[in-house]
């Protein structure tokens, strides 16, 4: 018999023996292990959520108790003293919860720019070198970080209530802007007349500077070309904003009487709460600055300084550009903290989401669950937007090594 036949029938039992099952690669099979125990867990908690919402609706319907958001479509029958979009007493629940939201997004927007800017230029007077700002910016972040808000809120409403002037001596800021005791009185903007449709002049400018910006970028130098796009969308920008200026026509405020005419007034709680959360955010913000400024190597600003570059121009154009990695994440932490406590809205009666959806509404309907739940989505919704934003922002602006 020679090596050969020897050989075969081995092989031919091993061939038999073997399974005509596929390996599983480790990495695949921890895979699939984790995988089976992220959808056990998933069932668990939805199990879970649903024994809860069967218990809750069996309650409820043992003590008589309605349940559902078919309250969203009934009348409300209150009135809301302050709203950007149109509300009466005989609009919805539903109505009433958007122009909550729209009010709460409001002041918390316009709190969350004005706290930036405030926060930026204390935070860059935090590393001044001249002894009298550095302790002026020291004292302010030191003196208002440590103050609660809530106490905050309440000191700047009653200023704003006892310490301004009656509607007839209001305070004149500039002829157009008037302060007192009802409030913050700004010009009014009503629709203007141009013989060529606005939009039809927005489509051809915009038409116009990108066939410009693609033809620069194409003759620019591959090291410019992100410096030309920046410029063209820049001018594209400030054009489309004249042209929307040129559109509208401004309509000043009039004394007349015990009140004012043709102007739009913010309510005094409204300007209270967004001083309150300004200032007080505008402390963390600072620090949150400063640590970001003292994270840039001093070389940085030793080699500038050496080139000649002016202290203004060493800050805007090197320490702030290289700050900005170290300052957004803890910043969208700081956003997201300014969004929920504009909650503290309904202290002082401005009407927030709170105050409207979940006192006055829940007042009214007593759809405890179905409101509570709403609005507890609408923060978690707006916190991961605004968490979004800022890591997409960080992303963009993150240096990039070479």
């Amino acid at each position: 018999m020679s090596l050969a036949e020897t050989l075969e029938p081995r092989v031919e039992a091993s061939s038999e023996g073997r399974t005509d099952r596929p390996r599983i690669p480790p990495r695949l099979r921890r895979n699939l292990g984790s995988i089976f125990w992220q959808g056990c867990t998933l069932i668990a908690v939805v199990a879970l959520l649903a024994f809860l919402g069967h218990n809750i609706a069996l309650n409820l319907k043992a003590r008589g108790l309605a349940s559902g958001f078919d309250f969203l479509s009934k009348e409300a029958g209150f009135a809301i003293g302050f709203s950007l979009i149109p509300f009466t007493e005989t609009d919805t629940y539903g109505r009433a919860f958007i122009v909550g939201l729209l009010n709460t997004i409001f002041v918390a927007f316009v709190s969350m720019i004005l706290a930036t800017v405030l926060g930026t230029i204390i935070g860059v007077a935090r590393v001044s070198k001249h002894p009298p700002t550095a302790a002026a910016a020291l004292v302010y972040v030191e003196g208002l970080r440590n103050i609660p808000l809530l106490l905050q809120v309440l000191f700047w409403q009653q200023l704003l209530i006892n310490g301004l002037p009656s509607v007839r001596q209001s305070l004149d800021l500039g002829g157009w802007v008037f302060l007192n005791n009802r409030g913050l009185v700004l010009p009014d903007v009503t629709a203007g007349a141009l013989p060529v449709p606005p939009s039809l002049m927005a489509a051809i400018m915009a038409a116009t500077f990108i066939g410009l910006t693609v033809t620069a970028l194409r003759r620019a130098e591959p090291s410019r070309q992100r410096q030309v796009a920046v410029w063209g969308l820049g001018a594209l920008l400030a054009l489309e904003i004249g042209l929307a200026m040129l559109t509208v026509a401004w309509s000043r405020p009039v004394l007349t009487g015990f009140n004012f005419r043709n102007g739009v007034v913010l309510i005094p709680e409204f300007v209270a709460l967004v001083v309150a959360l300004t200032i007080y955010n505008a402390a963390f913000i600072a620090e949150i600055v400063r640590a970001g400024i003292e994270s840039v190597n001093k070389g940085q600003r030793e080699a500038a300084a050496a080139l000649g570059l002016p202290p203004r121009l060493i800050m805007r154009l090197i320490v702030l550009p290289q700050a900005m990695r170290v300052v957004i994440p803890p910043l969208a932490n700081q956003y997201s903290h300014l969004l929920k406590a504009s909650s503290l809205a309904t202290v002082i009666g401005y009407p927030d989401l709170v105050n409207v959806f979940l006192g006055t509404t829940l007042n009214q309907t007593g759809r405890a669950i179905e409101i509570v739940t709403m609005t507890m989505a609408v923060y978690l919704v707006l916190s991961a937007l605004v968490a979004g934003f800022t890591s997409w922002f960080n992303a963009r602006m993150a240096l990039v090594e070479r």
